[in-house]
């Protein structure tokens, strides 16, 4: 029997057809294909072209992989955005699509934006030929602009005008847009045929925020939480008033989520450069003006610059609702967005938004173990055994762990001011203390086992230095006690320290 691949169709519909190509495809490097929520979110929207480009797989490597497993593939001309297709006739020689022209027309709007002529202007033209535009359009034209050479900070200069060219410029107008396609999500994903991908980014979204404790639905309650406050000191006349800005600008704890958490992501593993460099800029932005007034005294142009960045906050919050967050939502899988639920908890509370337990995220843990490379994983990340020995024994410490059953584990290497033997490990710990010693040893495990205590720190001087000798607890998450850690430092480069800087101020502080 003929199988037929048609390059056009996405990843889901082709893996439907022939669920052979699973197995096929996690060969090539398509890991993300095997993971069921993957293949269910992004895959519904992901070619096998597009795939390859952002995974830097070479077309052709695809296509003869395909061929001899008995496959006839149909617009086989490699995908023009990926690795090979540069050189490629076929691609040079093609006619632009509608995409690419409507591509063409957005560049030209936003550098009449550029070259100074007035929104007004441009708006009206631009309502003559386009009745609706994308987010992922603008994207596109933005980033390809920055290809060209457009520096990205006159992109970012641009971006508000982008924002009130393509959604609307007036708040109402925006927020009537946003209502819209968040409305579309009254239809349930297994419903949804691919037809409008903008479409199914905000159903996907909606989806996500509705789980309480997700990111999303944290993210999404700071942004609504922000909205309140501008909304309260908002007067008749569009301008704020009564700002209570230094709580306003705990919005920067959200801002610096968004940096760790979701940028790099986008940019580093799925290449969705255009709303990291020019939203993270604009985020920074924003932070930095508030911080500034902050500690200005007020002048006479003091509440025009501090309705000039609250708009900013505002507009961001129309731009992380209606781009970030769904162009988030298709790409990351479910496993991405456990370790973005676990790594916000080092986060302060935002806006009094506290997040809610998800208990996907909360099951989700990297189980230690040995990969089949050889490397240790663990919940932190991975490494190989030479690199965690070496990492142990470069720390500026005498380290000595001891389990909960008081038997000597671990000493790292290296030479020692308190003498550990390895003829010591394996032993109790208390045969390595002298009798007078021994009982206050005991006493403090005995706390730490009963958690009276958590730890121990001890200063003393020998040799002529002064250490500090530091006994821990060691504790799983829950709470277990696992042994007790015994670190030695060596506290002389403090003391210079300390000395050198009391001989420059004379002693004051």
């Amino acid at each position: 029997m003929t199988k037929t691949i048609d390059l056009s169709k996405s990843v889901y519909q082709l893996v439907q057809q022939y669920p052979e190509l699973i197995e096929i495809m996690d060969t090539l490097g398509f890991h993300e294909i095997t993971k069921k929520a993957m293949l269910h979110s992004v895959g519904k929207i992901m070619t096998i072209p597009k795939g390859a480009s952002m995974k830097h797989i070479p077309m052709e490597t695809i296509i003869s992989t395909l061929t001899a497993q008995g496959f006839i593939l149909e617009d086989a001309t490699p995908d023009a955005n990926s690795t090979e297709s540069a050189s490629s006739p076929a691609t040079s020689v093609s006619a632009p699509s509608a995409s690419d022209s409507r591509t063409e027309k957005l560049k030209g709007y936003l550098k009449r934006l550029g070259s100074g002529e007035t929104l007004e202007t441009v708006r009206a033209d631009f309502a003559g030929e386009f009745s609706n535009v994308e987010a992922s359009e603008i994207m596109k034209a933005e980033q390809e602009l920055m290809k060209e050479g457009t520096p990205l900070t006159e992109v970012q200069k641009l971006c508000d005008l982008h924002s009130a060219l393509f959604h609307g410029a007036t708040r109402e107008e925006r927020i009537a847009n946003a209502e819209k396609a968040v409305n579309t999500s009254l239809v349930k994903e297994q419903q949804i045929q691919i037809t409008n991908p903008q479409t199914y980014k905000m159903e996907r979204t909606a989806e996500l925020i509705r789980i309480p404790g997700h990111p999303l639905h944290t993210f999404t309650r700071e942004n609504e939480a922000l909205d309140r406050l501008l909304t309260q000191a908002r007067a008749a006349d569009g301008t704020y008033t009564d700002i209570n800005l230094a709580k306003i600008r705990e919005i920067a704890i959200h801002y610096a989520k968004k940096g760790d958490l979701l940028y790099p992501l986008l940019k580093v593993r799925y290449n969705v450069t255009g709303p990291a460099d020019v939203m993270w800029t604009v985020d920074d932005e924003i932070r930095d003006a508030m911080s500034a007034l902050l500690r200005q005294q007020p002048n006479d142009n003091y509440r025009e610059r501090v309705n000039a960045v609250l708009r900013r906050a505002e507009e961001m919050i129309y731009k992380e609702t209606n781009i970030l967050f769904p162009i988030c939502a298709v790409h990351f899988s479910e496993d991405e967005w456990q370790g973005i639920y676990q790594d916000a908890k080092d986060y302060a509370v935002c806006l009094e938004v506290t997040s809610e337990t998800w208990p996907t995220g909360e099951a989700y843990r990297s189980a230690p173990s040995v990969d089949a490379t050889g490397e240790i994983v663990m919940a932190g990340g991975h490494m190989t055994l030479p690199q965690l020995t070496a990492l142990l024994n470069t720390l500026p410490l005498e380290i000595s762990f001891v389990d909960a059953d008081n038997i000597n584990r671990y000493f790292n290497e290296g030479p020692k001011v308190f003498k550990r033997p390895t003829m010591a490990i394996d032993r109790e710990v208390f045969s390595c203390h002298p009798p007078k010693v021994e009982p206050m040893v005991r006493q403090i495990i005995q706390d730490f086992r009963t958690g009276l205590r958590d730890e121990v720190p001890v200063w003393m001087n020998k040799g002529g230095r002064t250490f500090l000798v530091k006994y821990m607890a060691v504790r799983d998450r829950a709470g277990t006690y696992l042994g007790t850690l015994e670190i030695v430092q060596d506290m002389e480069f403090a003391k210079e320290h300390f000395a050198e800087q009391n001989s420059r101020t004379g002693g004051k502080a």
